[in-house]
């Protein structure tokens, strides 16, 4: 029987850095050995704009990976704390070698009507994509909030979300609070026309949405790539089962 073919996007690093001293593409391993558990087969999409009708042709489901964040100017604004990306913290970067692309890929997904998973930042280009913004960097915004980059490493469970009744990821899950990994200091701001919000952080920050006029177009903003709990495994179960 033919395996559920998924689509992966990657991260670009320059070279120079610590694997080549040429340009390469980046992802964890731990997106494909999630989506073979779920009875998919994954597999790596390059930047290539020529060739995104012929990867449309092959995949059945498309994942946005987690990376960088995007340029605000995608929606509407300016960089509201330029000092987040002068190399003072190395965790917090932009991502233009990728930002067109993703935006592509993603409008040819819906376009062909292909399973959409998106994750961390592929959760906030999604709503991006339907005109919503971003909170910037949760601290300089939300008073009192959860320490949502990195409090523990993305291996462990963080903090628990409350997941919204009716809501696909409801469906996909099964339970109304569980446990997710955290390694993200923007969130969804505005939601995009006709997105649903599926999740909130005990601090009131979104944690997932939807856009269900398609037939499956789900974002998280925690990593269950990393398939800390059966609920983890279910959306990407979920989703593979969808991109049949």
């Amino acid at each position: 029987m033919k395996k559920t073919i998924i689509g992966c996007l990657m991260n670009f690093e320059k070279g120079g850095d610590c694997f080549s001293d040429f340009d390469w593409y980046a992802i964890r391993e731990n997106y494909f050995k999630a989506i073979q558990n779920a009875g998919g087969a994954g597999i790596a999409l390059p930047y290539d704009m020529d060739s995104i009708s012929e990867y449309m042709s092959i995949i059945d489901g498309l994942v946005i990976i987690g990376g960088w964040d995007y340029s605000p100017s995608y929606y509407g604004e300016d960089t509201k704390n330029p000092d987040l990306y002068s190399g003072k913290d190395k965790k917090i970067r932009t991502m233009p070698e990728r930002e067109q692309f993703d935006f592509a890929i993603l409008k040819a997904a819906l376009e062909f009507d292909k399973s959409i998973l998106g994750i961390c930042a592929g959760e906030q280009l999604i709503n991006i994509y339907f005109g919503g913004t971003l909170i910037q960097h949760i601290p300089d915004e939300i008073p009192n909030a959860l320490e949502h980059l990195r409090p523990v490493p993305a291996s462990q469970i963080a903090h628990d979300i409350n997941v919204v009744s009716g809501t696909l990821l409801h469906k996909c899950v099964g339970v109304k609070s569980f446990g997710v990994n955290s390694a993200h200091h923007q969130a969804v701001g505005k939601p995009g026309k006709g997105i649903v919000v599926n999740a909130h952080a005990p601090d009131g920050v979104i944690e997932g949405v939807e856009y269900p006029d398609h037939k499956f177009c789900l974002g998280v903003e925690w990593h269950p790539e990393f398939e800390l709990s059966e609920h983890d495994r279910n959306i990407m179960k979920a989703f593979v089962a969808s991109a049949k």
